[in-house]
């Protein structure tokens, strides 16, 4: 299979030319060369900006095209339409975050998806393109866009296109440290803060299955909206962060506070205290994944995950700047807090 891949030199994008190349593929990236560009020597590499400077994918066939980066629906529909009758198959990297919300039942793929106004996207399409040079980010609007992104594809390519709605990415690579932060601060040992209930669901989903789930999908070319979420196996946030300390060998102690305490003291959720959000929120972990289970989605272990993990955050330099979790200052400033309002709290019971 010849696959195009939009991106790919930014984690879920590396896993994917792993994946393919791996299965017998030949591959081609089409990126701005911005990040990693001396990755895969031995593999066609195009540039251009997918935002106004497509160029160098006229006039060419691929099998398939997988779309790790599409943000905004204008620049997905321009790339979709100039492929339309390049390719036989395109797969769209969505998000669980396209949901308006999240029944702790389990969000499925028929449930409603959030929207913005004509002037926010307009807003975002602006932002994207660089017509635009301003302070304002399209955060909030994230789920939203990715919803129009997939519908954007598949009016440019209909009944062709295959859009994974992924939950939370982890493993080898990830740049955003939410789950790495785990990984790195329980193998450092000692005391560690702990958000929220240890009981809480959680669910994340290793890179090296999503991606390998992925390019077997397209091989297929299977089409439609998928939940590509972790394996439906009870996992807890204590249970994650003890794997992390049996994986590690390390003597790690957790310190558990409440989601009140982390409110009181203003930690700021899942960028601050990553894998944690309000309760209210939480249903974004119980996001039902059922129909891509049937069609060949695999989980490995958690450990190997883990393991995964601590090997390639050994690689880094130590010096690097974290993009998520709290600082060691901030850290030992809350868990002192928390200590003594539980001193307090047993001195008044006494």
């Amino acid at each position: 299979m010849k696959t195009l891949i939009l991106g790919g030199t930014v984690f879920l994008g590396r896993h994917l030319i792993e994946a393919a190349l791996a299965r017998g593929h030949e591959v081609t990236i089409f990126n701005r060369g911005q990040h990693g560009p001396d990755l895969y020597p031995d593999i066609e590499k195009l540039r251009g900006d997918r935002s106004n400077v497509l160029s160098a994918l006229r006039g060419r066939r691929w099998d398939a095209v997988i779309d790790t980066c599409g943000y905004v629906p204008g620049v997905v529909r321009q790339s979709a339409a100039l492929l339309a009758d390049a390719v036989e198959h395109y797969t769209f990297i969505s998000s669980c975050s396209v949901y308006a919300n999240f029944d702790l039942a389990g969000t499925d793929e028929r449930s409603p998806v959030s929207t913005i106004t004509t002037e926010q996207l307009n807003d975002a399409e602006k932002i994207e393109t660089g017509e635009r040079a301003t302070a304002i980010t399209y955060g909030e609007m994230y789920g939203a866009l990715k919803a129009l992104c997939e519908q954007a594809a598949e009016e440019a390519m209909p009944g062709r296109v295959l859009s994974v709605r992924a939950g939370l990415i982890v493993g080898s690579h990830d740049y955003s440290d939410r789950f790495t932060y785990w990984v790195h601060r329980v193998a450092e040992g000692g005391e560690v803060l702990a958000p929220g209930r240890p009981g809480r669901r959680v669910r994340v989903i290793d890179a090296l299955d999503l991606a390998e789930w992925i390019i077997r999908m397209a091989e297929k070319r299977q089409s439609g909206i998928y939940n590509a979420t972790g394996a439906e196996d009870g996992l807890t946030f204590a249970r994650l962060l003890e794997e992390c300390r049996r994986v590690s060998g390390s003597d790690a102690t957790f310190i558990w506070v409440s989601e009140e305490f982390l409110i009181e003291h203003g930690v700021k959720a899942w960028g601050e205290m990553p894998l944690w959000i309000p309760e209210e929120y939480n249903g974004i972990f119980l996001v039902n994944n059922d129909r891509a289970v049937a069609a060949g989605l695999t989980f490995r272990p958690l450990s190997e995950t883990i393991k995964d993990t601590l090997c390639w955050d050994a690689t880094r330099p130590s010096e690097r700047e974290w993009r998520a979790g709290l600082k060691p200052d901030r850290e030992r400033e809350l868990i002192k807090l928390a200590l003594a309002s539980i001193s307090s709290e047993e001195q008044v019971r006494g």
